[in-house]
């Protein structure tokens, strides 16, 4: 006769409920950085042309009471926003959705939003899948200009990091822009935390900020790795301009197909008994960059620097 037989957990599993937490962890989606630091504009067409100052006017003095007066002139040069669509559809079968305890859609939508905010930002800070006619991307052009220097280029001595960054602002100071925001990888948390002056006294305030700006941490995941690479971004953010031609705008389809590159029909939705979800947000941006005193030469100047990690 077995003494050893037990009603156990895996024999009794059916029969116990099953306690599920009434609530999701997740990360907060974060906002885009061009959307957050830069001028927004709205424009009503695909393209819109502005215009900006190319060339600066000069006065003379007059010789003596009789002297002719000389003539100057003002040139303007043309920008243009140029809008381009960001889309993405998300297909659930209708199933999926009536079985859920949560609100699938409203899951999804602020993900869908952060991935919106994140392809754009990809694309103006470092020119990843950039459409053909958006400006050049803010490191390539800065560093175009010369605005570029290597992170350990001051010795401790020197000052390290905290010089560093002083001479990146001054390239674009030099430049004739005031720098009014900080942007850099996580990893500067921590060296900004710890940074010392050539007096030893911390560079970041108790409030922390570096040179009186508080310096963000966004575009997470997206900085580049290795030698040479954009870790910390100073510029003039507002000559940099976000134009929202469209807002995020959401469609649920119900009859529509899913195609790939090659035509194939992927999804029938009314077939399969899906539902959709289409989004689209259609943007421009653009660097104003006028002409100044201190840098009038347009291949000099630029309104951002980069701080990039050291050769080796």
């Amino acid at each position: 006769m077995p003494y050893d037989n037990i009603i156990s957990r895996s024999d009794a599993q059916a029969l116990i409920p099953e306690d599920a937490a009434r609530e999701i962890w997740k990360n907060v989606p974060q906002a885009s950085a061009a959307m957050s630091l830069f001028r927004p504009r709205r424009l009503s067409r695909n393209q819109q042309r502005v215009p900006v100052l190319a060339t600066l006017p000069q006065a003379y003095f007059v010789n003596g009471d009789t002297g002719l007066k000389q003539t100057t002139e003002q040139q303007w040069a043309n920008k243009f926003f140029n809008v381009e669509e960001v889309a993405v559809i998300v297909p659930i079968p209708e199933a999926v959705l009536d079985d859920a305890d949560y609100d699938i859609w409203e899951e999804i939508r602020p993900n869908i939003v952060e991935a919106i905010g994140r392809t754009v930002d990809a694309a103006i800070f470092f020119g990843t899948n950039a459409p053909a006619s958006w400006p050049d991307a803010i490191v390539a052009d800065a560093i175009a200009a010369g605005n570029v220097y290597a992170r350990g280029t001051n010795n401790a001595a020197a000052g390290g990091i905290a010089a560093d960054i002083s001479d990146i602002m001054s390239l674009v100071e030099t430049d004739g822009y005031d720098v009014n925001g900080i942007i850099a990888s996580r990893t500067y948390k921590g060296r900004l935390r710890n940074a010392r002056g050539t007096d030893g006294q911390p560079l970041m305030d108790m409030q922390g900020n570096v040179y009186g700006i508080t310096p963000q941490y966004p575009l997470r995941g997206m900085w580049p790795t290795g030698t040479n690479a954009a870790e910390l971004i100073v510029g003039d953010y507002t000559q940099a301009y976000m134009a929202i031609r469209q807002d995020i705008t959401y469609k649920v389809l119900t009859e529509a197909v899913i195609q790939g590159q090659d035509g194939a029909i992927i999804y029938n939705l009314a077939q399969q008994d899906m539902v959709a979800l289409r989004v689209v947000f259609r943007c421009a941006w653009q660097v104003a960059n006028p002409i100044n005193y201190d840098q009038p030469t347009e291949e000099d100047r630029y309104p951002f620097g980069v701080l990039r990690s050291p050769n080796a």
